[in-house]
């Protein structure tokens, strides 16, 4: 990793430790950390890493943003800096400047579709939008009879149905009927829907290896101190190989997700081998988020499933990202689809040179 990139990930980790320690928002039953954490974040001018310094942002490269969500996977963050992060990555493809404060991306789903109309007014409806409620602005990918668009949209024009996902953070249904615009700007030749959802699908597959990369450190650290039958529970064989599972499952998803962002830090565009690679990556890393919740939760016993207990913070999570930007069963159709289309011979090659 470059010297840029720690420079990123210990600043958002340093601000991650003293405003989002699990255990104190755990207890927080007013939620009155989110502020100062988002007032941080943006201070150090994080939830705009990908947008450039002559569109409002910090300019961070791409590689530096995928190790930064790592790092807010492994804090279970509760707030929209990966949403922000898409949507300035998003406004950014077509030049438009990102405003201040918390934004998110329509659509977030494969099936949703959102159109331009023929007098620039934006329609339709899009599901399972992260944090919509706490959006001031939506960056929207809408498609029109000239091809696909990018627009900015002020989220107090939309309608917001209020949705929780598992992990009981805001999964909304944003509708917007014919709505007019911030800022609507083509998007750059080869960019779709498809683009966006694979973007997104890494972002989110970075933070589940993250989760479970700290569900992996919280078994470990509980078997240590937990004690049955006069030793260690982590002394029972049992116990070593559900942890060494969980360690797999947590290995797997941080391999698949790290080449995935690598690929597409390198690519110059999204390409088969960039689908590949970013598909693969989100349907292992919805697996593992599905096995290693599961182990982790084994492990800890019924202290676990308390309400009390942090680990339920990046299990749920870490459940509820498996399905945006797609599910890993919408994704392994799409792989499948791709593969019988071109053929394994003609993509062996690009697997390969991974």
């Amino acid at each position: 990793m470059a010297e840029s990139d720690n420079i990123v990930v210990e600043t958002a980790e340093k601000i991650f430790a003293d405003l989002a320690d699990p255990q104190t928002i755990n207890n927080d039953k007013k939620n009155s950390w989110q502020a100062p954490l988002w007032q941080a974040l943006s201070e150090a001018g994080l939830p705009l890493s990908w947008v450039p310094d002559d569109l409002g942002g910090s300019g961070a490269s791409l590689a530096d943003g995928f190790a930064l969500l790592n790092a807010a996977g492994r804090f279970a963050v509760a707030v929209p800096l990966a949403e922000t992060m898409l949507a300035g990555w998003l406004l950014a493809q077509a030049k438009i400047a990102s405003p201040a404060g918390e934004m998110t991306v329509l659509p977030a789903s494969p099936k949703d579709r959102i159109t331009l109309g023929a007098d620039g007014a934006l329609s339709g409806r899009a599901r399972g939008v992260p944090f919509a409620k706490a959006a001031k602005h939506f960056a929207v990918l809408a498609h029109g009879k000239d091809g696909v668009c990018i627009a900015l949209v002020n989220a107090a024009k939309a309608r917001i149905e209020a949705g929780l996902n598992v992990g009981y953070d805001h999964s909304d249904t944003v509708t917007l009927d014919k709505v007019q615009s911030v800022t609507l700007k083509p998007a750059p030749k080869g960019f779709d829907q498809t683009t966006l959802m694979l973007m997104g699908g890494v972002a989110r597959s970075l933070q589940i290896a993250g989760a479970l990369e700290s569900m992996l450190d919280i078994s470990v650290r509980y078997s240590n101190e937990r004690v049955a039958f006069e030793k260690k529970i982590s002394k029972f064989q049992a116990v070593q190989h559900n942890l060494a599972r969980l360690a797999g499952e947590s290995a797997a998803a941080l391999a698949a997700a790290t080449s995935a962002a690598d690929a597409i830090a390198n690519a110059k565009t999204f390409d088969d081998e960039v689908y590949l690679e970013a598909a693969s990556a989100k349907i292992r890393c919805a697996e593992a988020a599905e096995k290693g919740g599961g182990i982790a939760h084994q492990v800890h016993g019924a202290i676990g499933f308390t309400m009390e207990h942090i680990l339920h913070r990046y299990s749920l999570r870490a459940l509820a990202w498996r399905d945006d930007f797609g599910s890993e069963s919408h994704w392994a159709v799409e792989l499948g689809k791709l593969v019988a289309n071109r053929g394994a011979d003609e993509l062996w090659p690009l697997v390969a040179s991974r």
